[in-house]
């Protein structure tokens, strides 16, 4: 089942209203898929921006094309068996911002296409090398091959090539056997519903308030007169929690006084200072 599958099941039970994901999940992945339904699917491209955990496991002496079980293995029996102490050294080197060049076979848009569409019609395809950031890489268990990571990264990073990265740092090679996505920002697998379970009524039990997937973007408190404007259109002169100036480009989340998200708002040049103003909003209903 692919994440547009998913979509589409929720699809056509709410129509006619309308519903996308936060996050494609590569082929042979599983895990936590956040969906937005009505309104709240103008918010999936904020929502991707949340930091994401996996939990993987990868083999080290084998590889694939892939990077992962899709594609033929190739065995490895000259590669060197890494100590806990060189792979824990590597991880280290793999934390922060780093670069990867993500596989072929990701889900990742080249030239309008996803990379894996065009590689599986025989396509050669390039996939240029991409700034990320891993805030966490650590090893649960090591039982050789087996290597099992915990990680937790940013925005477009891609777990197959951070496996792989890994064991070229200590000499090695390794495939990624299993994929889970545990968390996306709030969004835990614990409080997560099985895809089948969406194609029967009702739906009302799985569905959460919208601020709930902006919890990462700094909030502005709206009075009155604020939210008016805001509905309206305006731009607005107020402080945010954390404190941050309306620089250029800069986006927070506006609520109203009862909790409600009103709009994402984003710094512009208002007559030589800077100001709020609504990039989308969600007027009351």
């Amino acid at each position: 089942m692919t994440s547009r599958d998913v979509v589409n099941i929720v699809t056509n039970r709410i129509r006619p209203h309308k519903a996308g994901h936060a996050g494609t999940l590569d082929p042979l992945a599983e895990g936590v898929l956040v969906l937005g339904v009505g309104r709240a699917s103008r918010l999936v491209s904020y929502v991707q921006d949340c930091e994401k955990q996996y939990s993987a496991t990868f083999r080290l002496g084998a590889s694939s094309a892939s990077g992962d079980l899709e594609q033929p293995l190739t065995e490895h029996a000259e590669d060197p068996r890494p100590s806990l102490a060189q792979l824990q050294q590597a991880a280290e080197q793999l934390t922060g911002e780093i670069e990867q060049v993500p596989s072929a076979f990701s889900a990742i848009w080249i030239d309008g296409k996803r990379a894996y569409e065009r590689v599986r019609r025989g396509e050669t395809v390039e996939v240029p090398p991409r700034k990320v950031t891993v805030y966490s890489l650590k090893i649960v268990r090591y039982e050789y091959p087996v290597l099992d990571l915990d990680i937790v990264c940013g925005s477009g990073t891609y777990v197959r090539s951070l496996g792989v990265d890994l064991a070229r740092l200590v000499g090695a090679n390794s495939v990624m056997t299993r994929l889970c996505r545990t968390r996306v920002g709030p969004f835990r697998i614990e409080d997560s519903v099985d895809a089948d379970s969406l194609k029967t009524p009702p739906l009302d039990g799985y569905v959460e308030p919208a601020v709930k997937g902006i919890e990462h973007l700094p909030k502005m408190q709206l009075d009155g007169e604020q939210d008016w404007r805001v509905i309206n259109g305006l731009s607005v002169l107020i402080s945010t929690d954390p404190p941050i100036d309306p620089s250029e480009g800069k986006i927070a989340a506006a609520i109203t006084a009862s909790g409600e998200l009103r709009a994402i708002m984003r710094g512009k040049t208002k007559q030589g200072g800077l100001a709020w103003y609504p990039e989308r909003g969600f007027p009351p209903t």
